[in-house]
């Protein structure tokens, strides 16, 4: 028998007596593992605790199901056969595809990807998009009645009338109301000179003090905003008022002021927010601006209708005003007429002879410094048709193919009220296979129309001979439609035409216009709003 050495042997547990230092580790190492199992034990969950964890799994999924529920009931669907779009958000719809600063070249961009005719959801609430002149006119003059309403639940609306009465009548929505007003503004325009010797006699007044203006700012680069501005705003009160105001006045500084802030505001980030966001309506936001403004404006349109009416002469009208006040006295008060009727009217009336003039001007006087030889060219065309004439008429537009032109190309890159104003669906209708339901947001994306591919020698230029024919001759293409088109298009269309002439040769006669030196690079890309506005700028003389 082999055997081992000692060391390599097992002893035994007899071989070798047991330590008291032995004994009390092993007693040690089996407590420790009696109270592991015991802790093991007790995590093992009990048969009420198992099920109280698989009623916690189950609610769990049943809230994720309620929410995804939520989420697709939130999340609006285009009807059958509407306009296609992006993928809509639950109550954001389309806002995270706009830049809430200025959307154009966005809409430009849904108009590749979607075609001429797509829809939005701004918020919760649907709209269509129009672009190009085919459907634009097609929506707006061979069905134009079908479009002719408005959305009355916007922030224009509410600014404009805080809510309550509903007046006016560039947002008016379609009806009897507004075409016994449309039809009254255009009779009294027209008999008060629209087109005519008299309405030419109050431009030209008006022109004797921009005239006097520039002649005090020779040599010296000044902000032209302020004198257009005024200027426009004073032709048009002189027809609404018969009344015009110093360009220092407060009453008419005030009134500019307030409306051109919420020109901008009108079509901007906030106001935006406004019509997608009902939840937020009542909130201290930069928004409520806007509604300290219009409260303002109608507070002095009230107070000037009251002055007014002491100097009044019942059936011997001097101004709109006294017309409208004759037409309320005829009808009685069972009819669409009213004093807040009237008040609303002429601030609306002010408003779209002011802000869109004005900007056009601006606009015009701005090209035409940095394109010296086009105003060079105007001015030659000047010279030689009003020889031997003291002041230029409105009848002498025929005569000067080349300005008419650049007056017609700068109100196109003017573009000035980019989107129009927002129309919507008066019934059930159908667009280019498209079907619209009633009461439909329809907006016009004018932009599209005048910088159009195909309509234009240079849509995405500057060039008179957009409007000049191989023969030299004026023409206007029909995606000219700077005033939208159809049965609501601008009240005062013939008024600005007449403006912008006139203005626009009798200082081009008497100034020649410089970008001052120290002017820096001109910045062509206008602020957006319900406008479009050029950026301030400095003029030289």
């Amino acid at each position: 028998m082999i055997s081992l050495p000692f060391f390599l042997c097992k002893p035994s547990p007899t071989s070798i007596p047991d330590s008291d230092s032995a004994r009390t580790q092993r007693s040690k190492v089996h407590k420790e593992e009696r109270q592991g199992l015991e802790l093991n034990l007790s995590e093992l969950p009990s048969e009420s605790e198992g099920l109280f964890i698989s009623a916690m799994l189950v609610s769990a999924v049943l809230v994720l199901v309620c929410v995804c529920f939520i989420v697709l009931r939130l999340t609006p669907r285009r009807p059958k056969n509407f306009p296609p779009g992006p993928a809509v958000l639950p109550m954001l719809g389309n806002l995270l595809s706009l830049s809430l600063d200025n959307p154009l070249a966005d809409f430009e961009r849904l108009r590749k990807s979607y075609g001429n005719i797509y829809s939005l959801y701004l918020g919760p609430t649907p709209a269509v998009f129009l672009n190009g002149v085919k459907a634009i006119r097609e929506a707006m003059v061979v069905k134009g009645t079908d479009f002719a309403g408005r959305p009355q639940d916007m922030f224009v609306n509410h600014v404009s009338d805080h809510g309550k009465t509903k007046v006016g009548v560039i947002l008016a929505d379609y009806g009897s109301s507004w075409k016994e007003h449309r039809r009254f503004a255009l009779m009294t325009l027209r008999n008060f000179g629209m087109g005519k010797n008299s309405m030419e006699d109050r431009i030209h007044g008006e022109i004797k003090y921009v005239v006097k203006t520039l002649e005090g700012s020779i040599g010296k680069p000044f902000s032209p905003q302020v004198m257009f501005h005024n200027a426009a705003s004073n032709i048009i009160c002189q027809v609404l008022f018969g009344t015009r105001y110093d360009y220092d006045d407060n009453f008419i500084k005030v009134i500019v002021q307030c409306f051109t802030e919420n020109a901008k505001m009108a079509n901007g980030p906030w106001a935006m927010l406004y019509d997608s966001l009902p939840i937020i309506r009542n909130l201290p936001l930069p928004f409520r601006k806007a509604f300290k403004n219009g409260v303002t404006v109608r507070a002095l349109g009230r107070q000037l209708l009251t002055e007014h009416k002491k100097t009044r002469v019942p059936g011997e009208p001097r101004d709109f005003l006294d017309c409208y006040l004759d037409e309320l006295d005829k009808r009685g008060e069972d009819s669409s007429f009213s004093e807040d009727q009237l008040i609303m009217y002429f601030l609306d009336l002010h408003f779209a002879g002011t802000d869109t003039t004005s900007n056009t001007l601006l606009t015009g006087f701005f090209y035409l410094m940095n394109f010296p030889h086009i105003q060079e060219r105007c001015q030659q065309e000047i010279d030689r048709v009003l020889e031997g004439k003291d002041q230029v008429s409105f009848e002498d537009r025929h005569n000067m193919p080349y300005m008419q032109a650049v007056i017609h190309e700068v109100q196109r890159v003017a573009n000035t009220v980019p989107l129009s104003v927002f129309h919507c669906t008066t019934k059930d209708t159908e667009l280019m296979g498209y079907s619209i339901p009633k009461g439909m947001m329809i907006i016009e994306n004018l932009t599209s129309v005048l910088n159009e591919e195909g309509q234009w020698k240079f849509p995405h230029e500057f060039n008179p001979e957009n409007f000049l024919n191989d023969q030299g001759e004026f023409f206007k293409p029909e995606a000219f439609m700077p005033f939208s088109a159809g049965p609501r298009m601008c009240l005062g269309e013939g008024l600005a035409r007449m403006e912008l002439f006139l203005i626009l040769v009798t200082l081009l006669r008497k100034f020649k216009f410089i970008w001052p030196e120290d002017a820096g690079e001109p910045d062509f890309t206008p602020a957006f709003g319900i406008t479009l506005t050029p950026r301030p700028y400095r003029m030289k003389v």
